[in-house]
């Protein structure tokens, strides 16, 4: 019988839903083993090895997802997001501002720059950040949090009054 890597790689992923790491983790490096160059299933085991807390790891599969395939944004934002929790602000930057070269649309990298920035005590270049993600998407919640407590931070009391009202009406419209 020839394992088949989709398959290999659908039940990596149910097992890690299920809590079975240490199998789903034998089920990618499987599969990688028949798919060296597939980003996708080094994406999966990047993103197993994030959640199960093993950040270096983590990082060592994104970037080679990352590697093989530049322009995906999922796989650049979520490696941005683990330099980011493994204290590595600056690569982190880096990985957004690629991430924002190939796509300067992405309201997600942008918040992700935010995030980083604000972090860093850098609030200015925290709010303009924070500002381009809600400009392109004018409903991303996490984003106008951000921008309020960033406008806070700064002392814009006037404008963290404004994103909180704005927040409000995405609450009451159930839009969040």
């Amino acid at each position: 019988m020839v394992e088949r890597v989709d398959v290999l790689n659908e039940r990596a992923i149910q097992l890690a839903r299920a809590g079975s790491v240490k199998e789903a983790l034998a089920c990618l490096t499987r599969a990688i083993t028949i798919e060296k160059n597939n980003y996708l299933l080094w994406f999966n085991l990047g993103i197993t090895y994030r959640d199960a807390g093993n950040l270096a790891e983590a990082r060592k599969a994104l970037e080679k997802a990352y590697e093989i395939c530049e322009e995906d944004e999922d796989v650049v934002e979520t490696l941005a997001l683990v330099c980011f929790d493994m204290g590595s602000f600056e690569d982190a930057l880096v990985y957004c501002r690629e991430g924002l070269d190939f796509n300067v649309q992405n309201p997600h990298l942008w918040n992700t720059t935010g995030v980083v920035y604000f972090n860093q005590k850098k609030y200015e270049d925290a709010a303009e950040a924070f500002e381009t993600a809600v400009m392109l998407n004018p409903y991303y919640y996490d984003a106008l949090f951000n921008l309020r407590d960033t406008y806070e931070e700064l002392g814009n009391i006037n404008g963290a009054a404004d994103v909180a009202a704005r927040m409000k009406e995405i609450e009451k419209a159930g839009v969040k």
